[in-house]
């Protein structure tokens, strides 16, 4: 059985196409075969006829116009990428994992496939995403055991990332939809402050939450593809950087939404950080989350409506459920009180920044996700543990941190300041290698789990029949 998941380095093979030891034509097959090889089971990129033809057309001109000289080429130079379905990429439609026409879709190239295609890279091709990035899921399946959600709505780029097709892969975030299938897939997945990607020429969610991210194998990954993609992106300057940041636990009712693997696995978590030197405090904080949740569906489900009012209006027959609701939803609230969820999170996000200060925070941690992936193909997850980091507009980095019981990955979050993206990553970076240290000792134990074991479920799912989804709405859907 051909396993899949697969590790392709970004740092690494974007090094070897700069240098010229590896060539971008080399890597058009490599990515064109994997996807032939895995994508049939896995679901993560949305079908495109021709694409090795189109990538080769385009890997050669690159060859052919780029500079000869190794030193002048470009940070991503004839690296693949894979992109979310609802960023505009000229030459290829945008379906947003609906049944509207992609021509009523259509607009300029968004912002942030130009600066890739400037930094030298390929797109790959659109990769799955939820309906309109609400919650509706697209057919894609976790490359860690096919029966297994992805998580979403970023669950195509997430998965091809993790099962090899591309080492660079972007995707949004409205509440969860980057850190959440980064936990589930066991990628790192990297959702920057919000504004700092300009999301020009990307279908909106939410205008006030949505964010462009990217996901990698590694920190480094991420890293790197943020030096391009991040406005005033500032270089990694190791001078005067506290080598290992001051982290903060946010205990009371956030936290406890997480289940009691994802705490398990996060007290351990803590102590092997503690143990690393590492000073972990923990902070009373959100005693009001219950309100802080309905404050932000609040806003998101009001802004959701407006962005789809002429598009609903004239194709609603083809929206699907999960979205249709969160529209009416949205259509019921009030501009007065919108404007009163709006001042409740200026609130929050103030209360927030203080109680990081007065700890002397630099960086919170917390569970990436509720727990393992879930089961079943109807539903992406739960975005509980993502929702006030999103809400505050923070960055916000998964890194893959141990497995659960049933072997499935779990995530570690950390939380920067807003616009501190690059002290986050700093930071992420030494984290990383804790968690990937003890994770390596696991694996040397006799009863670990493997990879064949990993990859083959005791039972298959049916696939996901395409636009239907056999599940109800859930009360506070994951986004």
């Amino acid at each position: 059985m051909t396993t899949l998941l697969g590790q392709r380095s970004l740092v690494q093979e974007a090094a070897a196409l700069r240098a010229g030891t590896d060539d971008p034509v080399d890597a058009v097959h490599r990515t064109c075969d994997r996807i032939d090889a895995v994508d049939p089971q896995v679901r993560a990129f949305v079908p495109e006829a021709g694409r090795r033809t189109r990538l080769l057309e385009a890997a050669r001109r690159r060859a052919a116009c780029g500079p000869p000289d190794p030193a002048g080429r470009p940070v991503l130079h004839g690296i693949p990428v894979g992109v979310k379905d609802i960023v505009h990429a000229d030459g290829l439609p945008t379906r947003a994992g609906s049944a509207l026409p992609p021509e009523v879709l259509g607009g300029p190239q968004a912002g942030v496939v130009g600066r890739l295609c400037a930094a030298g890279a390929l797109i790959a091709g659109k990769t799955v995403t939820a309906e309109f990035a609400v919650t509706a899921p697209g057919p894609t399946r976790n490359p860690h055991h096919p029966a297994h959600t992805p998580g979403g709505s970023s669950s195509g780029s997430a998965a091809a990332v993790a099962a090899g097709m591309v080492p660079l892969a972007i995707g949004t975030q409205t509440v969860g939809s980057m850190i959440r299938p980064a936990a589930y897939c066991g990628v790192v997945g990297f959702k920057p402050s919000y504004g700092r990607i300009p999301v020009d020429g990307v279908i909106p969610n939410a205008a006030s939450f949505d964010t462009l991210g990217c996901y990698a194998t590694d920190v480094a990954g991420v890293a790197l593809a943020a030096s391009v993609l991040v406005d005033g992106w500032r270089a990694q300057e190791t001078a005067g950087r506290t080598p290992r940041p001051v982290l903060g636990v946010p205990v009371g009712p956030y936290l406890e939404r997480a289940d009691a693997e994802a705490l398990d696995a996060f007290e351990e978590q803590r102590e092997l950080l503690r143990a690393a030197g590492y000073v972990v405090h923990e902070v009373p904080v959100m005693d009001d989350f219950e309100q802080i949740v309905e404050q932000l569906f609040t806003m998101n489900r009001y802004e959701v409506a407006r962005a789809h009012a002429d598009w609903f209006a004239r194709f609603g027959a083809r929206y699907r459920q999960e979205t249709t609701s969160a529209i009416r939803q949205g259509q019921t609230i009030g501009d007065a009180a919108y404007e009163a969820a709006r001042e409740r999170r200026k609130a929050f996000r103030a209360r927030l920044a203080a109680d990081r200060a007065a700890a002397g925070i630099d960086l919170w941690i917390a569970p990436s996700a509720t727990g393992p992936a879930p089961a079943g193909l109807t539903t992406t997850g739960s975005s509980i543990m993502c929702l006030p980091w999103s809400n505050a507009g923070l960055p916000a980095v998964s890194v893959p941190a141990g497995q659960a019981a049933n072997g499935l990955p779990l995530g570690l979050q950390l939380v920067g300041r807003f616009g501190a993206d690059e002290d986050l990553l700093y930071g992420a970076a030494g984290i990383e290698r804790v968690v990937n240290a003890a994770g390596s000792r696991r694996a040397e134990r006799p009863d670990a789990p493997g990879a064949a074991e990993l990859n083959t479920p005791k039972k298959e799912q049916e696939p996901e029949k395409e636009g239907r989804c056999a599940s109800g709405t859930p009360r506070r859907p994951p986004v």
